[in-house]
């Protein structure tokens, strides 16, 4: 596929601030009187483009699944009385159409709706040839080309105003955060698709109020704006309480997150971090020059194991090798999540060698 001609938000002729470019508002839309309060708060607090959930997908029946197509004249008011843009989550046909046919002028995809081809393509071809901004969150596991292939399906509808939202990710480990941010799957994305803007959503990685940090590195990060759940009175939200925040708050968020540049015409600095970067590639390939080597010992262990009819997988030497390297890791102030991580991606190309030798025939030759 050619290279996708993703046009940055500051092209996209919203007439907005984009440094960084922001989305507020409730997560879901709950009565007119709740939509029309929280948007003129947002406004007087500078935010130009407003978001509310009009369809809420939900894990179990019977939850509260948005108010539907009847919120969405609320959005309409919303843009007549404060003059902000209004973004809304389309699931399926039938909501991409409402939402084009009553006016939103930013959609996006949910994570749940990522995961599902179908409902993308779906969307895709009603929305086909729309000028209008599409944003997509990452599936909720961490499947990085089905979050390119469903950017990939809503450009070839003819969508060049296209952006991705960063909500963080389920899993199975133990995590401070409600979604886990595996900050190395949104650096992925945007190495493999050039100039597409990303947006965080802390409200979803938090999971609560505490927001600060994550939006902090989405800056650091020179990801292009934060998308975040705020409601006039968050403690009567219906639904997810617990992660919005009042207008009051998000100002008091926003005017404290430090702004980096990309770039510096700093000389000095310019050729420290060369030479700094000149270190780091070389210790990169002195760690694969280690790393062969272990690998090469890896291989012979498993041509001994091959032929005294002794498995792969020895459970003991692994948790060993954890504890080990967990204790000299701590000395070196390396965290035991970076250690286990690394570890066990070596263990496992480890054992991919060993079983190629198990399975592939191949033998110790005697010296």
């Amino acid at each position: 596929m050619e290279p996708m001609q993703i046009l940055p938000i500051d092209q996209w002729g919203l007439e907005v601030q984009t440094n960084p470019f922001v989305i507020a508002g409730p997560c879901s839309a709950e009565s007119e009187k709740q939509v029309l309060t929280t948007a003129h708060q947002l406004s007087n607090e500078g935010i130009k483009v407003f978001r509310a959930g009009i369809w809420k997908p939900r894990t179990r029946p019977n939850a509260f699944e948005g108010i539907g197509s009847k919120g969405l004249p609320w959005l309409k008011k919303v843009k007549e009385e404060t003059g902000m843009l209004v973004a809304t989550e389309v699931a399926n046909q039938h909501h991409a159409y409402e939402a084009i046919k009553h006016g939103i002028d930013i959609l996006w995809i949910g994570a749940r709706t990522t995961a599902n081809p179908f409902a993308v393509q779906e969307i895709a071809d009603t929305i086909s040839g729309a000028d209008i901004p599409v944003l997509i969150k990452n599936p909720v596991n961490p499947e990085l080309d089905l979050w390119i292939g469903a950017i990939e399906r809503i450009y070839q509808a003819g969508i060049q105003k296209l952006g991705a939202i960063h909500r963080g990710f389920s899993t199975y480990e133990k995590s401070p955060y409600r979604n886990d941010p595996l900050w190395q799957v949104p650096i992925e994305l945007e190495r493999r698709v050039k100039s597409l803007p990303i947006l965080v959503d802390p409200s979803h990685i938090c999971g609560n109020r505490e927001l600060k940090n994550v939006s902090q590195k989405a800056m650091d990060l020179n990801y292009d704006g934060l998308i975040i759940e705020s409601h006039f009175d968050p403690d009567c939200a219906i639904s997810d309480a617990k992660q919005q925040i009042t207008p009051e708050a998000l100002t008091d968020l926003l005017s404290g997150l430090k702004m980096r540049e990309v770039s510096t015409t700093n000389q000095e600095f310019i050729h420290t971090l060369e030479t700094l970067r000149k270190k780091i590639d070389q210790y990169d390939d002195d760690l694969l020059d280690i790393l062969q080597q272990r690998m090469t010992v890896a291989e012979t262990i498993g041509m001994y194991k091959k032929q005294n009819d002794v498995t792969i997988l020895q459970p003991t030497r692994w948790d060993e090798i954890i504890t080990k390297t967990r204790r000299k890791g701590k000395e070196r102030k390396l965290s035991h999540e970076f250690i286990d991580k690394l570890f066990v991606a070596i263990h496992q190309e480890s054992i991919n060698k060993q079983t190629k030798i198990m399975n592939n025939g191949v033998t110790l030759q005697a010296k």
